[in-house]
């Protein structure tokens, strides 16, 4: 059973392996401000995967836009693996843009969920703060398209 909490009024929900945002808007634009949002807080893009892409050209299968962003934020990084050097399996952070109807749902895993899974000092904290940083991504998406 998962568990989910969801606010109608921000358009975001809360799963108990990610966090979701679902933004009205056109696919690309969507992913170029995710980009934009996560470099502001301090993420980079290490890895980038077309799903739709690939399952096209490796089944024939056609599906709607779905793009997975391998996000790092560089010190953070370094603090996990300094913890526990075999936490470089979990990394780095997945956020994933898909189309879905009328909108583009932004997908964050939730480090916290992924990195609770290493008991290894220090790494609670890497968790709790990459977390907020990826909470204030979903909220400059749920929020930022005023400007």
């Amino acid at each position: 059973m998962v568990e989910w909490r969801q606010s109608l009024e921000k358009g975001w929900i809360v799963v108990s392996y990610h966090f979701s945002v679902t933004v009205h808007e056109d696919f690309d634009r969507v992913v170029e401000k995710t980009r934009s949002a996560l470099a502001e807080e301090g993420f980079g893009i290490v890895s980038e995967i077309d799903m739709a892409a690939t399952l096209r050209e490796k089944l024939g299968h056609e599906m709607k836009p779905y793009l997975i962003l391998g996000a790092c934020n560089p010190p953070f990084a370094l603090k996990a693996l300094l913890s526990d050097p075999g936490i470089g399996t979990l990394l780095p952070c997945n956020v994933v843009v898909r189309a879905n109807g009328d909108g583009v749902v932004v997908d964050f895993m939730d480090p916290e969920a992924v990195l609770d899974l290493v008991k290894a000092p220090g790494v609670r904290e890497v968790a709790d703060d990459v977390r907020t940083r990826m909470e204030q991504v979903r909220d400059t998406l749920a929020n930022g398209w005023a400007q």
